[in-house]
């Protein structure tokens, strides 16, 4: 992963989040007939970045210090897959109630990747500030 897709997949992931947030304050109730277009996007592209994590972060920690970073993205990788499970059993449902969006965005296995993530990104800022 180069440093230019770490930043957009991090940013999908904070985007995802914060949508979910509004999902989950609207009170849809699920029992309706299918998933928005909106909340399918977000969805499916919050997959697709926990995908890439679970791939590693690669290329894009060259810069900073080699044991520390590599076992920085083992947690990553794990927390991404764990987050991942979450969402493909979210993404599973006919319909997706808010309190189940609710549910997803409250779980530990996703504050916990955005904590790695934010954590990963300042590393990386230091790193490119201390070497300018």
């Amino acid at each position: 992963m180069t440093s230019d897709e770490l930043k957009k997949n991090i940013d999908t992931i904070e985007e995802t989040y914060e949508f979910f947030l509004a999902y989950a304050a609207q009170g849809v109730s699920g029992t309706g007939t299918g998933i928005s277009g909106e909340l399918t996007g977000y969805l499916s592209r919050a997959d697709q970045a926990l995908a890439a994590f679970e791939g590693g972060i690669g290329d894009a920690a060259q810069e900073n210090d080699a044991e520390a970073m590599a076992a920085m993205d083992l947690v990553l990788q794990r927390d991404a897959s764990d987050t991942r499970a979450a969402l493909k059993l979210v993404m599973a449902q006919p319909s997706i109630s808010s309190q189940l969006i609710d549910n997803l965005n409250a779980s530990i296995h996703f504050r916990a990747l955005l904590t790695d993530l934010f954590l990963v990104d300042e590393a990386l800022k230091a790193t490119l500030a201390s070497s300018e």
